[in-house]
Protein backbone atom coordinates (compact mmCIF):
# COMPACT_ATOMS: atom_id res chain seq x y z
CA UNK A 1 0.00 0.00 0.00
CA UNK A 2 2.75 2.32 1.13
CA UNK A 3 4.67 1.61 -2.51
CA UNK A 4 1.55 2.70 -4.46
CA UNK A 5 0.64 5.78 -2.27
CA UNK A 6 4.80 7.02 -3.21
CA UNK A 7 4.23 5.02 -6.86
CA UNK A 8 1.55 7.83 -7.46
CA UNK A 9 2.93 10.70 -5.75
CA UNK A 10 6.09 10.26 -7.49
CA UNK A 11 3.98 10.27 -11.16
CA UNK A 12 2.39 13.61 -9.40
CA UNK A 13 5.02 15.30 -9.26
CA UNK A 14 6.90 13.82 -12.54
CA UNK A 15 4.18 15.37 -14.21
CA UNK A 16 5.48 18.66 -14.13
CA UNK A 17 8.12 18.53 -16.24
CA UNK A 18 6.82 16.08 -18.64
CA UNK A 19 3.65 18.77 -18.81
CA UNK A 20 6.22 21.47 -19.38
CA UNK A 21 7.92 19.09 -22.01
CA UNK A 22 4.55 18.27 -24.17
CA UNK A 23 3.49 21.83 -23.76
CA UNK A 24 6.96 23.32 -25.29
CA UNK A 25 7.84 20.91 -28.03
CA UNK A 26 4.02 19.74 -29.02
CA UNK A 27 2.31 22.04 -28.63
CA UNK A 28 4.53 24.92 -29.10
CA UNK A 29 6.13 22.56 -32.35
CA UNK A 30 4.26 20.05 -34.65
CA UNK A 31 0.88 20.34 -32.20
CA UNK A 32 0.34 24.34 -32.98
CA UNK A 33 -2.51 23.92 -34.77
CA UNK A 34 -4.56 22.66 -32.11
CA UNK A 35 -2.72 24.65 -29.14
CA UNK A 36 -3.41 27.85 -31.34
CA UNK A 37 -7.02 27.76 -30.19
CA UNK A 38 -6.25 28.43 -26.42
CA UNK A 39 -3.84 31.27 -27.38
CA UNK A 40 -7.19 32.78 -29.39
CA UNK A 41 -10.28 34.62 -27.77
CA UNK A 42 -12.72 31.58 -27.78
CA UNK A 43 -15.39 31.04 -30.08
CA UNK A 44 -18.18 29.15 -27.47
CA UNK A 45 -17.23 26.80 -24.65
CA UNK A 46 -15.00 24.71 -26.02
CA UNK A 47 -11.59 24.81 -28.12
CA UNK A 48 -9.14 22.67 -30.57
CA UNK A 49 -6.84 22.60 -27.66
CA UNK A 50 -9.25 20.59 -25.19
CA UNK A 51 -8.39 17.65 -27.44
CA UNK A 52 -4.92 17.32 -25.45
CA UNK A 53 -6.67 16.39 -22.10
CA UNK A 54 -8.70 14.06 -23.85
CA UNK A 55 -6.08 12.13 -25.49
CA UNK A 56 -4.08 12.39 -22.30
CA UNK A 57 -7.03 10.60 -20.84
CA UNK A 58 -7.29 8.27 -23.36
CA UNK A 59 -3.60 7.09 -22.90
CA UNK A 60 -4.40 7.26 -18.89
CA UNK A 61 -7.73 5.50 -19.36
CA UNK A 62 -5.41 2.47 -21.26
CA UNK A 63 -2.57 2.70 -18.57
CA UNK A 64 -4.93 1.65 -16.10
CA UNK A 65 -7.49 -0.94 -18.03
CA UNK A 66 -3.70 -2.43 -18.37
CA UNK A 67 -2.65 -2.34 -14.99
CA UNK A 68 -6.00 -4.12 -13.85
CA UNK A 69 -5.64 -6.75 -15.98
CA UNK A 70 -2.35 -7.76 -17.11
CA UNK A 71 -0.32 -9.82 -14.74
CA UNK A 72 2.82 -7.49 -13.81
CA UNK A 73 1.37 -4.05 -15.22
CA UNK A 74 -0.17 -3.52 -11.49
CA UNK A 75 2.02 -1.01 -10.90
CA UNK A 76 0.65 0.79 -13.64
CA UNK A 77 -2.93 1.61 -11.43
CA UNK A 78 -1.00 4.13 -9.07
CA UNK A 79 0.50 5.74 -11.67
CA UNK A 80 -2.33 6.34 -13.60
CA UNK A 81 -3.94 7.52 -10.23
CA UNK A 82 -0.74 10.31 -9.67
CA UNK A 83 -1.03 10.91 -13.31
CA UNK A 84 -4.94 11.80 -13.05
CA UNK A 85 -4.70 13.39 -9.83
CA UNK A 86 -1.94 16.17 -11.66
CA UNK A 87 -5.02 16.53 -14.63
CA UNK A 88 -7.38 17.49 -12.30
CA UNK A 89 -4.91 19.90 -10.63
CA UNK A 90 -4.11 21.20 -13.68
CA UNK A 91 -7.94 21.77 -14.86
CA UNK A 92 -8.58 23.24 -12.00
CA UNK A 93 -6.20 25.68 -11.56
CA UNK A 94 -5.64 26.19 -15.05
CA UNK A 95 -9.23 25.78 -16.74
CA UNK A 96 -10.82 26.51 -13.61
CA UNK A 97 -9.15 29.34 -12.02
CA UNK A 98 -7.02 31.16 -14.50
CA UNK A 99 -9.38 31.05 -17.03
CA UNK A 100 -12.59 30.58 -15.68
CA UNK A 101 -13.35 28.02 -18.08
CA UNK A 102 -15.15 25.98 -14.89
CA UNK A 103 -17.37 26.93 -11.70
CA UNK A 104 -14.43 26.77 -9.21
CA UNK A 105 -16.22 29.90 -7.54
CA UNK A 106 -14.78 33.80 -7.59
CA UNK A 107 -12.56 33.85 -3.95
CA UNK A 108 -9.15 34.85 -4.88
CA UNK A 109 -5.94 32.75 -3.83
CA UNK A 110 -2.27 34.61 -3.42
CA UNK A 111 -0.61 31.53 -4.20
CA UNK A 112 -3.31 30.77 -7.36
CA UNK A 113 -2.88 34.46 -8.56
CA UNK A 114 1.07 33.71 -8.90
CA UNK A 115 0.27 31.00 -11.05
CA UNK A 116 -2.09 32.99 -13.19
CA UNK A 117 0.56 36.07 -13.34
CA UNK A 118 3.35 33.99 -14.83
CA UNK A 119 0.64 31.79 -17.08
CA UNK A 120 -0.48 35.40 -18.32
CA UNK A 121 3.47 35.77 -18.88
CA UNK A 122 3.40 32.62 -21.29
CA UNK A 123 -0.09 34.33 -23.13
CA UNK A 124 1.98 37.49 -23.86
CA UNK A 125 5.30 36.28 -24.96
CA UNK A 126 4.58 32.54 -26.24
CA UNK A 127 7.53 31.70 -24.48
CA UNK A 128 8.55 30.22 -20.96
CA UNK A 129 6.86 29.65 -18.80
CA UNK A 130 5.69 26.48 -20.10
CA UNK A 131 4.74 24.69 -16.66
CA UNK A 132 1.55 24.58 -15.05
CA UNK A 133 1.45 23.92 -11.05
CA UNK A 134 6.07 24.87 -10.68
CA UNK A 135 5.96 27.45 -13.78
CA UNK A 136 9.73 29.14 -13.94
CA UNK A 137 9.29 32.40 -15.00
CA UNK A 138 12.15 33.66 -16.78
CA UNK A 139 14.36 36.46 -15.57
CA UNK A 140 13.68 38.66 -18.49
CA UNK A 141 10.37 38.54 -17.39
CA UNK A 142 10.25 39.01 -13.28
CA UNK A 143 10.43 42.49 -13.17
CA UNK A 144 8.01 44.43 -15.55
CA UNK A 145 6.49 48.18 -14.85
CA UNK A 146 2.30 48.45 -14.47
CA UNK A 147 0.52 50.94 -15.94
CA UNK A 148 1.58 53.52 -13.38
CA UNK A 149 5.21 52.97 -13.23
CA UNK A 150 5.71 51.04 -10.50
CA UNK A 151 8.02 48.11 -10.58
CA UNK A 152 6.16 44.74 -9.29
CA UNK A 153 7.96 41.10 -9.16
CA UNK A 154 6.37 38.58 -11.14
CA UNK A 155 6.36 35.19 -9.58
Amino acid sequence: MIAALVLGAVAFVVMEPVTWAAHRFVMHGPGWALHRSHHAARQGRFEANDLYPVAFAAVVGAGMLIGFNVDGWGWLVPVAVGITAYGAAYALVHDGYIHRRLPVGSRRFAALDALARAHAVHHRTGGEPFGMLAPIVPGTERRRRTTDGHARTAT
